[in-house]
């Protein structure tokens, strides 16, 4: 009679599967587990460099346009102005110096852009809640673009804001839903009055900072624009000898009013942006003790938030004008 020959694995042999298996569970979970801190660290930066980017275009944009108003030319003040400008919005933000609110005043030349450095959370008459030591930037123009018109016509205002209409010699500002001043062979554009500074927001058991923006539509309103926008620096770029060349650039509590000035033989010409932006959730695994560099201004951190740091130098196209003999 035949009879069958039982045969397993040995107790050695199942011991070294279960080793070999452990060491090639280990390898599959140590790379899911570098897969996914290297997925969380690219996002995160992803979302830094996003905020960043978008605070500097914004902010670039803005300086670019500042001071511009429309159809007239030179500098702007009360004694161009067909009519009294409106009253004081409210909640008006009111800069440093003479005639720096809303509106071009009978005192001094009309200041379109205006900066500082945030000593303590509430400035300007219209923030409470500014981040100390990071700047706060207040900007002045008029849109691109000028409302439609079909001559001889003059173009609607709608309400809910203030406006500007002009010619080559005369202007006027007034608020929009009545009736416009009549300046002949004039163009009308929606006003704009911008503040920028940073605040903190608590989130949970987070602080998180956030670009401000207050703007004039018919009172001085703010809202937040970027979240994770840390500090803001402005460097302005003074010509001290009037030849039309940047001498140096220089933080805002270093303007001197003859600067501010727009009315001024000298002039700000360009303005260096430095935004720092920081990630939102702070990452227990990652250790961030860099120095960032924001013109003259040094920060070094000792915690766990990734930043990045971003800049850019614009040209005040509206700084000076030529202004030609007819």
């Amino acid at each position: 009679m035949l009879s069958k020959k039982h045969s397993g694995f040995t107790l050695i042999e199942i011991f070294i599967s279960l080793a070999i298996g452990l060491v090639l569970f280990a390898g599959v979970m140590s790379i899911f587990v570098g897969l996914r801190t290297t997925t969380a660290e690219t996002s995160s930066y992803g979302a830094v460099q996003e905020n960043g980017r978008f605070a500097i275009s914004m902010l670039s944009n803005d300086l670019m346009m500042q001071n511009f108003w429309g159809d007239y030319p030179g500098t702007l003040d009360a004694t161009n102005l067909m009519a009294a400008s409106p009253g004081a919005p409210v909640g008006e933000c009111t800069g440093g110096g003479s005639n720096n609110g809303s509106f071009p005043s009978a005192v001094g030349h009309f200041r379109t852009l205006w900066g500082m450095t945030a000593t303590q959370a509430s400035h300007m008459g219209c923030i409470t809640d500014a981040k100390v030591n990071s700047d706060i930037i207040q900007l002045k123009r008029v849109t691109a673009f000028p409302l439609p018109s079909v001559p001889p016509a003059l173009p609607v205002a709608p309400a809910g804001n203030y406006y500007f209409t002009s010619n080559l010699t005369t202007a006027a500002f007034f608020l929009g839903g009545g009736a416009t001043p009549n300046i002949e062979n004039s163009n009308t554009w929606q006003y704009r009055h911008h503040v920028y500074y940073v605040r903190e927001e608590s989130v949970g058991t987070e602080t998180v900072p956030v670009l401000m923006r207050r703007q004039l539509t018919t009172t001085m309103t703010g809202a937040p624009v970027i979240d994770g926008i840390e500090v803001i620096r402005f460097m302005y770029g003074v010509d001290s000898d009037d030849d039309g060349v940047v001498n140096a650039f220089i933080s805002a509590d270093n303007v001197s009013d003859l600067f501010w000035n727009n009315g001024n033989s000298t002039n700000i010409l360009a303005v260096k942006i430095y935004v720092l932006a920081r990630d939102v959730h702070p990452d227990r695994k990652y250790e961030n003790k860099n120095t960032y560099q924001l013109g003259d201004l040094a920060l070094t951190f000792n915690d766990n938030y990734r930043r990045l740091l971003f800049s850019s130098t614009v040209t005040l196209f509206n700084a000076r004008v030529d202004e030609w003999p007819p």
